[in-house]
């Protein structure tokens, strides 16, 4: 079993950068695809953005050209680079690993406030 944890969250006002980052308890060399979610009050869970373990990434149409997914594997790590924030950006934001059926990671989230 990974643990997940997110670090980097917090207030920031329109147009601000934030980077959040994901340690795992273990490393994440085999899990196949590590990404960001976010859910906003209201709304239903979304995937931001994804990179598999080639580092093939997908974003979310909403964030294409500001947010950018990184992972390192020596370092048991996943950060996202969250730039030219909007008010929309407010969120809880999650970590996950996962490999189909097999296995699913998910961290306690961070809340992201975007707000002047």
């Amino acid at each position: 079993q990974v643990q997940l944890v997110e670090s980097g969250g917090g207030l920031v006002q329109p147009g601000g950068s934030l980077r959040l980052s994901c340690t795992a308890s273990a490393s994440i060399l085999s899990v196949n695809v590590m990404g960001w979610y976010r859910q906003a009050p209201g709304k239903e869970r979304e995937l931001v953005a994804a990179i598999t373990s080639g580092g093939n990434t997908n974003y979310v149409n909403s964030v294409k050209g500001r947010f950018t997914i990184s992972r390192d594997n020596a370092q048991n790590t996943v950060a996202l680079q969250m730039n030219s924030l909007k008010a929309e950006d407010t969120a809880v934001y999650y970590c996950r690993g996962w490999g189909g059926n097999r296995y699913d990671y998910w961290g306690q989230g961070t809340q992201d406030t975007v707000s002047s």
